[in-house]
C-alpha cells in the first residue's frame, strides 16, 4: 500500500509560481511511475505530468509543455511540480498518483493510489 500526501498548494496571482510536492511512503512507492493531475470546479481529473523511476522519463499534457516541471527525488520519495507562468484556469484541486504499470501513462483510471490533494488557486 502506497500512501501520498502533497503539499505547497496556495493562492497566486497570475504568472506567479508554485511547487508543490508529494512525499510518497508504504510499499515500493520509491519504485513505481508518478503523476500529476488536477480537478477544476465541475470538470474531470486531467493529467498534468508523469515521470517513470528508472530512468526519469517524463511526459506533459500540450497546455502545461514549457510552464511545468516534474522532477523526483528517489532518495526522499518526493516527487516535485514547479508551476511558471499560472494562469486563472489553474485554479484547481492537484493530486498526485501512483500505478503499478512501471511505464509512463495518462488516464486516471491507471493509478491506482492517489493523495488527498492540495488546492490552488490563480488569481487574475
Amino acid at each position: 500500500q502506497v500512501q501520498l500526501v502533497e503539499s505547497g498548494g496556495g493562492l497566486v496571482q497570475a504568472g506567479g509560481s508554485l511547487r508543490l510536492s508529494c512525499a510518497a511512503s508504504g510499499g515500493t512507492s520509491s519504485r513505481v511511475p508518478m503523476a500529476w493531475f488536477r480537478r477544476a470546479p465541475g470538470k474531470e481529473r486531467d493529467f498534468l505530468a508523469a515521470i517513470t523511476w528508472s530512468n526519469g522519463d517524463t511526459r506533459y499534457a500540450d497546455p502545461v509543455k514549457g510552464r511545468f516541471t516534474i522532477s523526483r527525488d528517489n532518495v526522499r520519495n518526493t516527487v516535485y511540480l514547479q508551476m511558471n507562468s499560472l494562469k486563472p484556469e489553474g485554479t484547481a484541486v492537484y493530486y498526485c498518483a501512483a500505478q503499478n504499470l512501471g511505464m509512463i501513462a495518462t488516464p486516471p483510471s491507471v493509478y491506482k493510489y492517489w493523495g488527498q490533494g492540495t488546492q490552488v488557486t490563480v488569481s487574475s
